[in-house]
């Protein structure tokens, strides 16, 4: 295959499909509506899991680079009670079996990866559609800045709120009933050390029924805080706009009014939300249908949470990586029947989407239905601490 192939958005999926293509001489261009690859900061920690993430670095060529980013002794976890009491804890054992990168690290070595100009910035796109006559599989794509390119392969790897999507689907994402609120404390072993004890090494989540106080340590001593809530968008906007809380006296307001629905909890676990370094950044969690299908549509397809936007379970990294993986070894091995490669990676992919959505939803209902943190012990416990002690993809 030599068909040019277009790429809506150059987050991790979109570039390892960029990237496998290129290691297999297809040409492919990457829009994305950021400024540049610095224009925001890339999120958190990341698991790269051996059955998914790590096989799509292998397929990419980049799994030497990758090894080299890791950062050691991140893989310990701990569950601990609202009073601070340990409950569960696993260190980690040192054989990289859940080996963790910082995003914007595993971000950087995928681009620097590409020939310089396949991902063009600042390409935010406006509209989507159909060109010619029905199956024909060319598409037009327009930009916010009034440009637009047609192709014969377009992917989107747009993430939730994907503008290829309605190509393909009517599904749209819905409030899980849940929110994250992130913030960071930076140089924690010092200016925030009983917050820091807390957390260990590695990653801790402090549970209860509908809510939580989960963390991870990143680079150096850099604690990267999730507070997850069950409550409704009403509640969260009332707080004020969370998304762009720029001044200091309103972000401590609005941190103090979080702080309070953990009234009763271990001054150490609350100071990981009251002592924040940076202000508080609101994550709703949207979901598309567990099963999320389409009908094949000649000359499109979706990847990531584009496709298959889930309750995050520490795979939604993996997953875009090996989906963009699995569709450019696709696309090379049908060299000559394009829609055969998408038939075949669609119909691998649903399957296994429709699978990680269900084990998402079971870890999902053990950290925050009515028996946590006791269903996330006994899972740990039965099978190791191996899947969902992250919420960061």
């Amino acid at each position: 295959m030599r068909t040019p192939v277009t790429i809506i958005g150059a987050g991790l999926g979109g570039l390892t499909l960029a990237r496998v293509l290129h290691v297999h001489g297809i040409p492919a261009t990457v829009y994305e509506a950021e400024a540049s690859a610095t224009a925001r900061a890339q999120g958190g920690m990341l698991d790269i899991h051996e059955h998914n993430g790590q096989p799509a670095l292998r397929e990419a060529g980049l799994y030497e680079e990758f090894r080299a980013l890791v950062l050691e002794g991140r893989e310990a976890t701990r569950v601990l009670a609202a009073d601070g009491t340990v409950l569960f804890e696993e260190a980690d054992d040192g054989t990289g079996g859940r080996p963790e990168i910082l995003r914007g690290e595993l971000r950087r070595i995928l681009l620097e990866s590409l020939p310089p100009g396949t991902v063009r910035w600042g390409r935010k796109v406006s509209g989507v559609r159909a060109l010619g006559a029905p199956g024909e599989g060319r598409h037009e794509v327009t930009f916010a800045d009034g440009t637009a390119v047609t192709t014969g392969l377009l992917v989107g790897a747009d993430g939730a709120w994907s503008r290829v999507r309605p190509l393909l689907s009517d599904a749209t994402p819905e409030y899980s009933g849940i929110s994250f609120v992130e913030n960071y404390l930076f140089d924690a072993d010092t200016r925030h050390p009983a917050a820091a004890k807390a957390v260990g090494g590695g990653a801790m989540c402090a549970l209860a029924p509908g809510k939580g106080i989960q963390a991870h340590r990143e680079s150096g001593d850099t604690l990267h805080t999730y507070v997850a809530l069950r409550r409704s968008q009403e509640w969260f906007a009332d707080l004020t706009d969370l998304a762009d809380l720029t001044d200091p006296a309103a972000a401590a307001a609005a941190a103090t009014r979080i702080a309070a629905e953990f009234d009763g909890w271990a001054p150490e676990l609350t100071a990981l939300i009251t002592d924040a370094d940076t202000a508080p950044v609101l994550r709703p969690l949207h979901t598309l249908p567990a099963e999320h299908r389409w009908d094949r549509v000649p000359g499109v397809t979706l990847l990531g949470d584009a496709a298959h936007l889930m309750i995050p379970s520490g795979e939604g990294a993996n997953l875009a990586m090996y989906d963009g993986a699995e569709l450019g070894k696709a696309l090379a091995t049908h060299a000559d029947d394009t829609e055969a490669a998408l038939a075949a990676y669609e119909q691998a992919m649903f399957r296994r989407s429709a699978a990680e959505a269900a084990d998402a939803a079971d870890l999902h209902e053990r950290m925050f239905g009515d028996d946590s943190p006791h269903g996330l012990i006994a899972m740990f416990s039965g099978a190791g601490a191996g899947a969902g002690a992250e919420q960061t993809a």
